[in-house]
């Protein structure tokens, strides 16, 4: 999934709007029922990759054809492929090549999806937790039916906001279940081919890398007696080694066209083969092109704001484009490649080097940390008297530089549309901060118990990391400001995705705003006080890290199109090794404020398969147990 302003309405992962265009710029290729688990990959060049089937030879490897015994074919939980993602929506950018796949060799596709995305936004609603997870499993059941997608399994793990963080993850989903349960996913429907996402840390979402992770370790562990051997012994399953593992990959976005996935290609990090599945190719069933079956599909997903889509894709083939997966294993062994050592990691990325390393797959490490530029500086003025907390800048109230926020994510604007500065100021034990914003259109006002997931629509967003050591969000302070809300509301501020989240009269009591609106509307400015004491730890003067965010929304229907940051690489938002330094100058916090971050309050509420009509149907057709648990 890509990272856009729109989508998965969890800040910040894979959406319709830029991310599905950019993706389209990839796809051709397909699985035949007969070498749905042999080579895929690659060919000679000139050669149209095997149609793209999920087996494909590349130069000096290739992948066996499948075994197609009694079990795999009449066993009524058999898939000949297995997709695995951590929300719904995680596998709608591949459904031209799950129906490509089935209308054009009869494979079909069945997908574990890890949580119910309880985590994620509402363009539709009121709804959030478990009671939005039950929607969210409506519509993933309905965006996959025209690629021929019957079976959805859910392992009921919670979804909690967007971080960066596997290890995160990890610690919230029960890392060791969450394996066990995708090692009897496969054992029950034997897949010949696993498709997971990526999972690399940058820049993705930690619940993607992980559900990659453990799809990996499971693809390697069906097949071995000694893994999980109670589902063998007590359980009677068998042992079943897929025979290919591929993983998406949105590094070739922008290669559009029918000729595209013609040419071998390789993964410029890890260097491992690279096929794609063009997305022009007609279908027979649908009767129009299977980029336009997966435009209709994606629209299913309302609450993440899909609906929004354009309806219609492009009718030139030179601008659609293709699926891309990387081949991490044929023949049921992992393809290697060079590896190539990277020094000076950072914590994140050395945990994910180790995982590497210990599942067999260290070219997998190569090149994951990026080129991290240095982040911006600044220094945080004492002002001898507090700023006036009304939304307007007075003389000498924020003495200190004025910080130009950038464009970092989502529609490039220019300034009438969108631009904004921030001023930052300390009185006391209280930081101030100023962010002036010009904007030409006004975003959906929300209001009521819709003060939440402020990305949404015009908000500004002001991150905050105490110790300046933070490897990802749980330890930081993050607060969403509306400068407007429902019928003619004042501001409203919340927080989300950090130590503690909620409504900032909850979660940061002392935490204070104030805004101006113009009439007409062209602009605002929002001040907000923060005291130092709210932060889960004591700010350390030196290596305090900010950043601070403006997302801008043109539309009423609670989806974002262009966001703006003082510090913006990456995933400017969650990944605080980017957030710039702000000294605060002549600041020595209480000596009683603890220096350790108090201890995460996260969200882990989690809809339920037994409450789920489908999934208890789908058990009763498929015998998988619910949530894929101990079959009696």
């Amino acid at each position: 999934m890509t990272n856009s302003t729109q989508g998965d309405g969890r800040e910040p992962g894979g959406g319709p709007a830029e991310g599905e265009a950019a993706r389209r710029g990839m796809a051709d290729s397909a699985p035949s029922r007969r070498t749905v688990s042999a080579a895929l990959v690659a060919g000679l060049a000139g050669t149209a990759l095997a149609a793209a089937s999920p087996l494909a030879q590349a130069e000096g490897w290739s992948a066996p054809r499948p075994r197609r015994g009694a079990r795999g074919r009449h066993d009524r939980a058999h898939n000949d492929v297995l997709f695995v993602g951590a929300h719904p929506d995680d596998e709608h950018g591949n459904f031209s090549t799950f129906g490509q796949w089935r209308e054009r060799y009869g494979v079909s596709t069945g997908v574990l999806t890890v949580t119910r995305g309880e985590g994620g936004g509402n363009a539709v609603g009121l709804e959030e937790g478990a009671e939005l997870g039950l929607i969210r499993e409506d519509e993933e059941r309905k965006a996959t039916a025209p690629a021929g997608i019957t079976n959805v399994y859910y392992l009921d793990k919670p979804d909690f906001w967007y971080t960066l963080s596997g290890p995160l993850t990890a610690a919230i989903w029960d890392e060791r279940d969450t394996l066990e349960r995708m090692v009897r996913l496969i054992r029950a429907t034997t897949p010949y081919t696993v498709v997971t996402m990526d999972p690399r840390p940058f820049n993705q979402h930690g619940g993607h890398q992980l559900s990659a992770r453990l799809a990996i370790e499971a693809f390697f562990l069906a097949g071995d007696p000694r893994a999980f051997p109670s589902q063998i012994t007590r359980e009677h399953y068998r042992p079943w080694q897929p025979r290919l593992l591929l993983a998406q990959n949105y590094r070739f976005g922008k290669l559009l066209g029918p000729d595209a996935p013609k040419r071998r290609r390789t993964d410029p990090d890890s260097g491992l083969p690279v096929f794609g599945v063009w997305s022009g190719t007609k279908s027979s069933e649908h009767g129009a092109s299977w980029a336009q079956v997966e435009r209709d599909a994606a629209r299913e997903y309302r609450s993440q704001g899909f609906a929004t889509l354009p309806p219609k894709v492009p009718t030139d083939p030179a601008e659609l484009g293709s699926d891309w997966f990387t081949v991490l294993a044929a023949d049921g062994r992992a393809v290697e490649a060079e590896v190539r050592p990277q020094s000076g990691l950072r914590p994140l990325y050395a945990e994910f080097k180790g995982w590497t390393a210990r599942v067999g797959l260290p070219w997998l490490a190569n090149n994951a940390q990026p080129d991290y530029p240095a982040g911006p500086s600044t220094t945080i003025p004492e002002v001898s008297g507090a700023p006036v907390l009304d939304g307007v800048e007075r003389d000498g109230e924020y003495p200190g530089p004025e910080l130009p926020l950038v464009h970092w994510q989502g529609t490039e604007a220019g300034a009438d549309d969108v631009s904004a500065t921030a001023k930052l100021a300390r009185h006391g034990d209280d930081l101030y901060v100023l962010v002036k914003v010009t904007d030409d259109r006004k975003g959906a006002a929300l209001g009521g118990e819709d003060i939440k997931r402020h990305w949404r629509t015009d908000s500004v967003e002001i991150t905050l990391d105490p110790r300046g050591t933070a490897d990802d969000t749980s330890t930081t302070f993050k607060a969403g400001i509306f400068p407007f809300t429902a019928h003619g509301g004042g501001p409203a501020a919340e927080r989300d995705g950090d130590n503690r989240q909620g409504p900032a009269k909850e979660t940061a009591p002392g935490m204070r705003v104030a805004a101006t609106v113009t009439e007409p509307y062209r602009s605002y400015t929002v001040e907000t006080k923060i005291p130092l004491a709210e932060l889960p730890a004591a700010a350390d003067p030196e290596a305090f890290a900010v950043n601070v965010l403006v997302y801008d929304s043109d539309t009423e229907d609670k989806t974002g199109q262009t966001r703006l940051a003082w510090s913006p690489f990456g995933s400017a938002q969650a990944d605080p090794y980017v957030w710039g330094n702000a000294r605060l100058t002549g600041y020595t916090p209480p000596p009683d404020r603890p220096t350790t971050p108090a201890e995460p309050d996260i969200p882990q509420e989690a809809a339920r398969s037994e409450d789920s009509p489908a999934s208890v149907a789908q058990y009763h057709r498929t015998g998988v147990p619910l949530a894929v648990g101990p079959r009696s």
